[in-house]
């Protein structure tokens, strides 16, 4: 079993490296849990602190009701992240998550502690538009078809009548938030941000990753793995290698 610090309601740290000189803030895909960067903390410690972000509505929270916005939980995991802990940070978001993290950015530049780094991994940016289904107002069957077609999750989670019933509510939630998310007009970032994705991911292409460089005045770098929606999950050690890369580590 996957154990952890709680760092109060909204973090959790599986390797805590309170003397790294950087901390990392992992921020999960829609219906993901903290534990997701588990692998991430164990081999990134001890020279960076890597917190991971536990939303409300999934494991030891379950019985939260989930958030509907992104920019609530963006605001609040910045409360809890900063604190007295003035180390450099840098965040990383995968598919939701990294619109959660850039909206956390956005506020730490607005609070003066600009992030060191930004990583986005599977997710058009902001400014790129798609129409589709609003899979929030749709069935649970549409909801769950819509995620298992995206892979990243053991089929056999699918056939647990009572673990759908409890990850359903945090699913609607987050696709509702993702749905209904307006990025602010003219927001831009000042840090640097570094663009991750596959180059098969059926709701994220190549040309739609590209576009966050139109999000931040600082430099950008695309990294294109192979791999789907969930390319991550194949190729852990090459996603920490550009993040070590990056963070001088």
């Amino acid at each position: 079993m996957t154990s952890a610090v709680n760092s109060g309601p909204w973090l959790r740290r599986y390797r805590p490296a309170p003397e790294a000189a950087v901390r990392l803030l992992c921020l999960p895909h829609a219906g993901g849990s903290a534990s997701a960067y588990h692998p991430m903390a164990l081999a990134l410690a001890p020279a960076a602190d890597v917190p991971a972000a536990q939303c409300m509505g999934r494991q030891d929270r379950y019985a939260e009701p989930p958030a509907e916005s992104v920019r609530e939980p963006a605001e609040r995991i910045v409360e809890a992240v900063t604190g007295d802990d003035d180390r450099p940070l840098a965040l990383f978001g995968h598919s939701m998550g990294a619109v959660v993290a850039h909206e956390a950015a956005a506020a730490l530049e607005a609070a003066g502690r600009v992030p060191v780094r930004l990583f986005v991994s599977g997710r058009r940016a902001p400014s790129v538009r798609r129409p589709g289904p609003a899979l929030h107002l749709g069935s649970d069957a549409e909801l769950l078809r819509a995620v298992r077609r995206l892979g990243g999750t053991d089929g056999q989670v699918f056939e647990d009548e009572e673990l759908v019933r409890l990850v359903l509510p945090a699913l609607r939630g987050d696709h509702k938030a993702l749905e209904t998310y307006e990025p602010r007009p003219g927001d831009r970032l000042t840090c640097p941000v570094t663009v991750l994705t596959g180059d098969a991911d059926p709701v994220t292409p190549v040309a739609d990753a590209r576009a966050w460089s139109g999000h931040t005045d600082g430099p950008t770098e695309l990294c294109v793995f192979p791999g789907g929606h969930f390319y991550l999950n194949d190729r852990p050690r090459e996603v920490v290698d550009v993040v070590r890369r990056h963070l001088g580590l």
